[in-house]
């Protein structure tokens, strides 16, 4: 039976160290190569045999995080806000924080690719396949999160703003620095908490939670669903933008309790064979 499977033989701590160390060390080569890329290299075409050709070149002032924040500006900033530069490197640390963004979501594959790589080897057959079946999903929830805080939340929030200040009679400014990071911030925090009803499927497949008591403590997971709305929001709307994301992660609860119900019910079909 799968369950009685011997696991790989059991190695040294000093060698699971090693082995860490290693592993995280690829993963911030990954990430130091990527983000110099983002950070240090534009991109222009060229026509070579009668197509049009990407070629990058080096630029710090027309780099692809720079295009990024520019493309930021341009849509996620209202009519009548104006970005002003506080602090001398203010443009700089707008770069770093667009950079970083874009090389960790490039290298997420490198990094769950390390991180299974070095607990694999003490799972049992069936949890390997795990990976296989929480990837995409966790891809879509990350992108779908990230999507709703960049075409609602961000969008929201911004106008609220503007309309707020106006009305106060003060000029509508904001910094640079706090415009790329609130927008980038968001979409981080909001794309993690769209997890929820993958956490919620794992927990249950692995055996941590049966999906009854998921289902059983509803209350608790709506109330931890306002929570994180709660920790995430911008916290400027009134109780909008948390009232939204609470229902949606609400939402996304029962979701995951249907899912839970389902990997419990074909689990049980399993054993039963």
């Amino acid at each position: 039976m799968e369950r009685t499977e011997l696991k790989e033989t059991p190695k040294p701590l000093l060698s699971h160290i090693t082995e860490l160390m290693h592993r995280l060390r690829t993963v911030a080569i990954v990430l130091a190569i990527t983000f110099l890329v983002f950070f240090a290299l534009g991109v222009t075409t060229v026509r070579f045999a009668g197509y049009i050709v990407p070629v990058p070149y080096p630029s710090i002032y027309n780099s692809i995080s720079d295009n990024t924040i520019r493309f930021f500006i341009n849509h996620e900033l209202p009519s009548g806000l104006k970005l002003i530069n506080i602090n001398p490197f203010d443009p700089l640390f707008a770069s770093f924080y667009a950079s970083f963004y874009l090389s960790l979501f490039i290298t997420v594959p490198v990094i769950v690719k390390e991180i299974w790589g070095f607990v694999s080897p003490g799972l049992y057959r069936h949890e390997r396949r795990l990976l296989r079946y929480t990837v995409l999903p966790a891809f879509a929830l990350f992108a779908a999160g990230s999507a709703f805080a960049y075409f609602i939340i961000v969008p929201f929030m911004m106008k609220f703003v503007l309309i707020y200040t106006q009305m106060l009679g003060v000029e509508p400014t904001l910094s640079l620095r706090a415009f790329v990071n609130t927008v980038i911030s968001l979409m981080m925090v909001t794309g993690i908490a769209f997890e929820y009803p993958l956490v919620m499927s794992i927990l249950t497949y692995i055996g941590v939670v049966a999906a009854q008591s998921w289902k059983r403590n509803w209350r608790w997971g709506i109330l931890g669903a306002f929570i994180i709305a709660w920790m995430i929001s911008p916290g400027t709307t009134g109780g909008v933008i948390e009232t939204v994301i609470g229902l949606i992660l609400s939402g996304l609860y029962f979701v995951g309790v249907a899912v839970s119900y389902t990997i419990q019910r074909k689990k049980s079909e399993l054993g039963k064979r």
